[in-house]
């Protein structure tokens, strides 16, 4: 059997344990959810748990393929992304700072915490901006083929 066939029926039988979990939150109301732990334990923690186990097998089977493809392919390609990601991060941090801040809850946010959510932040606006101009660029050049 291909691992096409084993992956298709894992995420058969993984989506229908889903929409049972589902299926059982919805039919509670959502007063009687909020007023019982116990009602939230039963009903709440299998949905998490399918979560988890589902994030757990594509970061395993992500991990899987990423080396395996390194060994196949050519890494001075892969090492080059790597490092202008890392790159991008590190402008990132660079150009950012933090403070300490109250939230709203009372906690203190400290300022190394601050900063690098800035700088995960300002990279996320980097990377976006780097596709959408790409996605620009390859619009542009079907237009004039």
């Amino acid at each position: 059997m291909t691992l096409h066939k084993i992956l298709k029926y894992v995420s058969i039988v993984i989506g229908v344990i889903g929409l049972i979990l589902l299926g059982r939150i919805l039919v509670e109301d959502g007063d009687a959810i909020e007023a019982s732990a116990d009602l939230q334990t039963s009903l709440l923690n299998p949905f998490m748990y399918v979560a988890y186990l589902v994030l757990a097998i594509v970061i395993a089977l992500v991990a899987i393929f990423v080396i395996k493809g390194l060994f196949k392919g050519n890494i001075k390609n892969t090492l080059i992304a790597i490092g202008a990601f890392l790159a991008v991060i590190i402008i990132a941090y660079l150009v950012t700072d933090g403070s300490q801040m109250t939230l709203k809850d009372g906690d203190i946010l400290s300022a190394s915490s601050a900063h690098w959510i800035s700088a995960g932040l300002v990279t996320f606006y980097i990377l976006a901006g780097i596709a959408i101009l790409a996605m620009f660029i390859s619009g542009v050049k079907k237009l004039t083929k």
